[in-house]
């Protein structure tokens, strides 16, 4: 008899399953019927369809080129429909209510604030009518018998020169529902570095951040987050696996910076599918999360952008356990990760680990075994 730790799980399991999300845009993740709905509300006349079911397939077509810059391309239109309070809060809402819908019991958002100004907003209207979105989403989720707990990660944008007026901002708020700072765009020509004084800033004041590194450059980038900016997590980091050699034989060597990143147990904020897409994988077998699971890095499973990668959390962990075998103990497994990695404090994350998270996941190992008691009972009663 199989035991119950050992099962791949289904796609209703995996829906179930509670699951911890930490790289995630906000601009990535619209639903397509709202992105119509803004644009006609707003006079944004720029959208390539304005049937939703269309608009969703051109947008997961555009991503689809394995080029980040490509990809980064197609939030030209979903910022364009975000520039309102109004837009913002019914976006952000939304994007709780949808995570939770799909078993999501905590995530952190980001967004880049200084993308949503072209109507007249301030910086902090921007932070406050997302996080009343949302509060208003977690409400939602209540309502429909379903529990979230949603974090903002303020970004700034690694071509501009916002960074410490946007880590200033995440500071100001960080009581107020923003869980810390990030940096994104396009790595090449954009060092993390062109933002150290974001970066000492926040450190001086005892604040959380994440960079995106390791996703499109390599391991110059990875160097320059942790040992130049002192990144308390990896947005991606995916190309580590340039520092590690398999042999034939199987055998594996760790260079000092994979060892590094895994003796500090940096967290990798991992986005299989976004990562197809964009070119620093070539398929779901080669991810390196397979190896990287193996070795005990502390990674974790992500969507980045739902809208353009098509995708939720349950499906990036259905792939994978299509790919891997993973079973539920390594969806547990990559779920504590993550809520280890959060930026919340230490007490909540425990609680969230010891009261959600693992219950969640032995009640589901159970159903497995009361679903074989009722079969033998079954089996018994008809072969009387």
């Amino acid at each position: 008899m199989m035991s119950p730790t050992l099962r791949v799980p289904g796609q209703d399991q995996i829906r179930r399953a509670p699951k911890v999300l930490l790289h995630d845009h906000l601009d990535g993740g619209l639903r397509p019927g709202t992105i119509v709905d803004l644009a006609r509300a707003s006079g944004y006349e720029g959208l390539p369809e304005t049937e939703p079911d269309k608009l969703g397939i051109w947008f997961r077509d555009a991503a689809d080129s394995g080029s980040l810059e490509r990809y980064l391309e197609t939030f030209a239109h979903t910022c364009a429909v975000m520039q309102t309070r109004e837009a913002l809060v019914r976006v952000a809402a939304e994007c709780a209510e949808d995570l939770a819908a799909d078993g999501v019991v905590y995530a952190e958002v980001r967004y880049a604030p200084e993308q949503h100004l072209e109507a007249g907003l301030t910086l902090e209207e921007v932070v406050e009518a997302v996080n009343e979105g949302f509060r208003e989403g977690e409400r939602r989720a209540r309502r429909d018998g379903n529990r979230i707990r949603v974090g903002a990660l303020l970004t700034a944008m690694r071509h501009a020169a916002r960074s410490l007026e946007i880590a200033e901002l995440a500071n100001r708020y960080r009581d107020q529902g923003v869980a810390g700072f990030d940096i994104a765009g396009a790595e090449a020509g954009f060092p993390p570095t062109r933002h150290l004084d974001a970066f000492e800033y926040l450190k001086r004041e005892n604040n959380h951040f994440t960079i995106h590194a390791g996703e499109a450059f390599g391991l110059p980038s990875i160097w320059q987050a942790i040992q130049w900016c002192g990144a308390d997590r990896l947005g991606h980091g995916v190309r580590i696996i340039d520092d590690i050699e398999v042999a034939e034989s199987g055998e594996v060597k760790l260079g000092r910076l994979a060892s590094y990143v895994r003796d500090k147990r940096i967290p990798l904020e991992l986005c299989p599918t976004s990562n197809l897409q964009t070119g620093a994988a070539a398929s779901y077998a080669e991810h390196p999360i397979g190896l990287l699971r193996k070795l005990h890095f502390r990674a974790t499973v992500n969507t980045d952008n739902r809208l353009m990668s098509g995708t939720s959390m349950s499906q990036e962990f259905e792939k994978l356990t299509e790919t891997f075998g993973y079973t539920l103990d390594d969806m547990q497994w990559f779920t504590v990760n993550a809520m280890k990695s959060a930026f919340i404090p230490f007490d909540e994350r425990l609680a969230m680990i010891n009261e959600v998270i693992k219950p969640g996941y032995a009640e589901l190992k159970a159903e497995w075994l009361f679903e074989q008691t009722t079969a033998t009972s079954v089996s018994s009663t008809s072969s009387d």
